[in-house]
């Protein structure tokens, strides 16, 4: 079971550089942590029962399954973690699958900052108590 206080944080992109941007990010941000990070979907689904992270920044493009399918399959097996998609789509270019794939919130990765990240927990789920 993990004692640790910190919304543990699964970042999933096969791209690097996101990858970095989002340890960053999260190394800044009061209340989260890196739980760890995987470059495709079927890394992500594998990687959620040890892990047990609450939180998801799942890209949607991803070699092999799609970061939707992905996102179904991780509620699957773990329903209580929050799943955002991200990517690069705008809102209206999404593939229709996105909006019945479980993820809670839709995240376009240029504007994903420390307080949209923090605001957007928040919002999805209240009971988190954040370090002011």
């Amino acid at each position: 079971m993990n004692t640790n206080p910190d919304v543990q944080v699964l970042v999933v992109d096969d791209q690097a550089p996101f990858r970095t941007a989002m340890r960053a990010v999260l190394r800044h941000l009061a209340g989260f942590a890196l739980a760890g990070e995987a470059e495709t979907g079927e890394q992500s689904i594998d990687l959620v029962p040890s892990l047990l992270p609450q939180l998801v920044l799942m890209d949607i493009n991803l070699p092999g399954i799609s970061g939707v399918e992905a996102t179904r399959r991780i509620l699957e097996i773990a329903p209580g973690t929050v799943v955002f998609l991200c990517s690069t789509y705008a809102q209206s270019d999404l593939p229709p699958a996105a909006a019945t794939s479980g993820a809670a919130a839709y995240i376009h990765k240029e504007e994903l900052t420390a307080a949209l990240l923090r605001d957007l927990w928040a919002e999805h789920r209240p009971d988190a108590s954040l370090p002011g």
